[in-house]
């Protein structure tokens, strides 16, 4: 099994992961991950050393968070959700652009989010599983550490499936 990988072309530091896989009638089975793909999507030094795995019901909407010093690869491994990956560098000249992604089960594709990018998402189907692969270097910034972005922020322009999505707190009364 192998990977395809290319940039984003609205915000070229993201990168789409394309993987071959094998259908019949029993299902789909595909690689997600192997060990020397991390010369492919990180820098130098850098490997993934972390995993999360997020279940959500329909219309959940979470994010947008993120870092400066992480990198997530992310998918979705059941269901289907809207993607949404902003770049939040302050000093960047895209800061605030974004773009989206329909990820879901039946289309196995990963999207490598790069430091200082937020990361949020929309469920669409009736529950979705949401897969995380983390690199960083040092301690891993937990949601206390993170950047928060109000997820309707007229700043982003985003056109989210739902205008009244399930929020928790901090998505709700973030700035």
């Amino acid at each position: 099994m192998n990977i395809e990988i290319v940039n984003d072309k609205h915000l070229k530091e993201v990168k789409i992961c394309s993987y071959n896989n094998f259908e019949d009638k029993r299902g789909i089975i595909w690689t997600s991950f192997k060990k020397e793909w991390d010369s492919k999507l990180l820098p130098e030094g850098i490997y993934f050393i972390h995993d999360k795995f997020n279940l959500s019901k329909k219309n959940v909407l979470r994010g947008i968070h993120g870092d400066q010093n992480t990198y997530k690869l992310i998918s979705c491994v059941y269901g289907k959700i809207f993607q949404v990956v902003v770049d939040c560098r302050i000093n960047s000249k895209n800061f605030g652009k974004h773009t989206t992604f329909e990820l879901n089960h039946q289309n196995p594709r990963s999207i490598l989010i790069p430091p200082g990018f937020g990361n949020g998402f929309f469920v669409n189907s009736s529950k979705a599983i949401y897969h995380y692969k983390l690199a960083y270097k040092g301690e891993y910034n937990d949601s206390d550490k993170q950047f928060t972005y109000n997820w309707n922020s007229k700043n982003f322009k985003i056109k989210w499936p739902n205008l009244n999505p399930i929020l928790s707190k901090r998505d709700f009364e973030s700035a």
